[in-house]
């Protein structure tokens, strides 16, 4: 049960794409005087060396943010690329690429006073690690870490006294049953509390659970009147090759999405321009590609 550790998959092309939504949604939040609070189910360590033992094992921060990073450029860039990337080099010195922030830190940065932060990790040792890296910032009781099930474990918050909230849901999807746990705790906050806005992110693997979840998440919010967006970035196919001697080879993650319950009315667009320039920055071969759909 706690064998996946995301510092494995830090600054990966999955990161990049939930990350920008992430950023673009809570740059909406911003914009008004409300204080409002974020939850954050799977919260992980927090904060990644790029260049630690868990991250040089995989690679994958290689073929995502320092691909990004590496890359000329287009002209412009746009905005909400430009965002994420100047936020990722926030955390760095200049002209270096060490550190990469994972949501809980990116989140935190973009907080007022007068915001709150609740992280949710179960993993015994990215608890502990995510406890002494928030402890670095001095938050106080703006952040708090909970050691328990977030699936369950957000209930008791909704909905939050401001009435003002973003869910951001990404569980490693190891266990099968993490598809349904999705979508159980959508339909349930989404009764709770409706004017939320709910951002889940998803593999997109052979398999019919991740097939089926952003059309059940599409299914609740039509139900519930709400709108909603749906982006997916695929950078390569999700085929299995076969090496030399015959061995079975599996591509790792080919394509992920992000599904987003109430999002802002601007996040359309935003993603219109910045999805094309990820795919001719991340393509690992011809099958790169996106799409942006969305209704309510």
């Amino acid at each position: 049960m706690f064998s996946y550790r995301h510092a494995f998959h830090a600054g990966n092309h999955a990161d990049v794409l939930k990350h920008t939504v992430l950023l673009a949604v809570l740059r909406h939040l911003t914009q008004k005087d409300t204080a409002f609070t974020v939850f954050d189910t799977h919260a992980g360590a927090g904060l990644y060396r790029l260049d630690g033992d868990y991250a040089q094992t995989s690679a994958e921060a290689a073929e995502g943010f320092l691909k990004l990073v590496a890359s000329t450029p287009p002209n412009p860039v746009a905005p909400i690329l430009q965002d994420y990337l100047d936020m990722v080099a926030s955390f760095n010195k200049a002209g270096s690429h060490k550190v990469y922030p994972g949501s809980p830190f990116i989140i935190q940065s973009l907080l007022r006073d007068r915001d709150k932060l609740k992280l949710f990790e179960l993993h015994p040792t990215d608890s502990k690690t995510l406890t002494a890296n928030i402890a670095q910032l001095e938050a106080g009781r703006q952040v708090a870490i909970l050691r328990e099930d977030g699936f369950e474990g957000i209930k008791k918050f909704l909905p939050p006294p401001s009435r003002r909230a973003l869910v951001l849901c990404d569980p490693s999807y190891e266990l099968k049953g993490d598809y349904g746990r999705v979508v159980t705790m959508v339909a349930d906050a989404l009764q709770r509390f409706a004017i939320g806005t709910y951002a889940v992110w998803y593999p997109i693997i052979p398999r019919p659970e991740a097939h089926d979840l952003p059309k059940k998440l599409k299914t609740l919010a039509n139900k519930a009147g709400k709108s909603w967006l749906g982006a997916t970035l695929t950078v390569k196919s999700s085929k299995l090759l076969q090496d030399d001697a015959g061995e079975t080879i599996r591509p790792g993650l080919p394509a992920s999405g992000m599904f987003i319950i109430n999002p802002p009315h601007t996040l359309r667009a935003s993603l219109q321009l910045a999805l094309p320039q990820m795919v001719a920055t991340l393509r690992q071969d011809a099958n790169a590609t996106f799409t942006l759909e969305s209704g309510g």
